[in-house]
């Protein structure tokens, strides 16, 4: 409910037009799709961890020049004159065993990447805070993430897992590895679960892995495009170097508050409609 509150100083928001797909399937998904992508940089600033004015939010999920590890409990604590809200969010990490799901989220997370890949075994859950300003109000809000990652055997095995993840999920990123052609053809069967009435307005993002193993690379540009222009969804890339900078996951985290801000802008408008109608019945 705060959420949608909050949501109602955003107006104007515009959407990407994206070339027509090729199947039935990604016909009805792009339909519905088409109003949930906003237009990159649209809803907020897209640089804004450059900015100067950004420099008092950003100090407080840093501790000596690298990102804080923040507990289910733990927030950001801003003095009075600066207090901003906080949104909170549940990410699905989707993709097949290997392509890095746990790995991205050390990434966002800033924490340490585990050296050897492991499965893993059950659900990791992985708290992200990221401060944002949105491009129209100006207003800045901390976007509280918690990542939910599940590894595929878990999921195969055990029937309770996949309900549990899906329940009030807000995002989903779709993994693939560049090095790892079946898991970019697994993309289409992946987003297929997450499509329909049952699952409700669910933002999603396809994030490439491993993007800077160019020796390996098992994904052309062309697959990648063609792609895009079937289901219009954001695509991002991320290689394996990390740096202590925030510019390692300020693309990635922005984009996915954009689109999470904007559905629930979508969201608050819908919930408006009814009592706005009922109102001018009334007079």
């Amino acid at each position: 409910m705060m959420r949608l509150q909050l949501c109602c100083d955003v107006h104007k928001l515009t959407n990407t037009r994206l070339p027509a797909p090729c199947d039935a399937t990604s016909v009805s998904f792009r339909a519905n799709n088409m109003a949930d992508v906003p237009a990159p940089g649209s809803v907020v600033v897209s640089d804004w961890h450059r900015c100067k004015d950004s420099k008092e939010y950003f100090n407080k999920i840093l501790h000596k020049k690298r990102r804080k590890n923040f507990g289910l409990l733990e927030s950001p604590v801003m003095p009075p004159h600066a207090a901003v809200d906080t949104v909170h969010y549940k990410i699905f990490i989707s993709g097949k065993s290997g392509v890095g799901k746990t790995a991205l989220a050390a990434r966002l997370a800033g924490l340490n990447i585990p050296p050897v890949h492991y499965e893993t075994t059950g659900i990791e859950t992985t708290v992200v805070y990221w401060p944002v300003k949105l491009r129209e109000s100006g207003r800045v809000l901390f976007f509280r993430l918690q990542l939910w990652d599940c590894g595929e055997n878990a999921l195969r095995r055990f029937d309770h897992l996949l309900p549990s993840c899906k329940e009030q999920v807000d995002a989903v990123l779709f993994l693939f590895s560049f090095t790892d052609r079946p898991s970019f053809d697994d993309l289409s069967n992946q987003i297929g679960k997450w499509t329909g009435p049952s699952v409700g307005r669910v933002a999603k993002l396809v994030v490439g892995t491993k993007f800077d193993l160019f020796m390996h690379c098992d994904v052309a540009e062309r697959d990648v495009r063609d792609f895009q222009e079937t289901w219009g969804l954001p695509l991002l890339r991320v290689g394996g170097e990390v740096s202590d900078g925030l510019g390692d996951v300020a693309l990635l985290l922005n984009c996915l508050a954009e689109q999470l801000w904007h559905q629930d802008c979508v969201t608050a408008g819908s919930a408006r409609h009814p009592s706005q109608q009922e109102a001018v019945t009334l007079l």
